[in-house]
């Protein structure tokens, strides 16, 4: 029995013309093109592997120093806006504080100011009043003494005459004397 390769090699020959020589040749040449040039890209590919891995070990060592830096300022930062940001806190909780203590001053400075308003009220009514009486006992103290002076008015015109002249002065605010 023959092997599957022997069969071929055992069979009649064609006859072959130029052309399919040729080609035949073409053929193998083009394989052999393309074997050379799967193992040149295999090559190419390995050496790109290895060129890869090298960049990778380098940048690892680059990198590394740069990588803790960052991840140290990183940290800087965090402590730094955390600090910032309790100071701002408490700033915040002062100003509210302030800010209460000053609404309470402002209530507690009205409420004083109205009081003291009321007191002026009563002190100005007394003052009035007391400034009345004083005026009204001077008038009723002239006419008196006039009516000892002049005995020809009678009783009753004195004491409407004075009752006008208090009024009148107590409209006006002026002495008629």
């Amino acid at each position: 029995m023959l092997s599957p390769l022997g069969t071929l090699l055992v069979q009649a020959p064609i006859s072959r013309d130029g052309i399919s020589v040729a080609a035949d040749l073409a053929v193998i040449v083009v394989s052999l093109a393309l074997v050379v040039v799967a193992l040149f890209s295999g090559f190419l590919i390995l050496r790109i592997v290895g060129m890869l891995r090298e960049l990778r070990l380098s940048l690892r060592q680059n990198l590394g120093p740069v990588s803790d830096r960052a991840r140290s300022i990183s940290d800087n930062v965090e402590f730094i806006t955390q600090a910032v940001r309790t100071d701002v806190e408490r700033l915040n909780d002062s100003v509210k504080s302030l800010s209460d203590r000053l609404q309470l001053a402002s209530d507690r400075m009205e409420e004083r100011i109205e009081e003291f308003n009321a007191l002026m009220r009563v002190v100005q009514d007394e003052a009035e009043g007391i400034f009345l009486d004083t005026a009204s006992t001077m008038r009723g103290m002239q006419q008196g003494a006039r009516s000892f002076t002049d005995p020809s008015l009678p009783d009753e015109e004195v004491f409407e005459a004075t009752e006008r002249m208090v009024d009148e002065e107590t409209a006006t605010g002026v002495d008629q004397t």
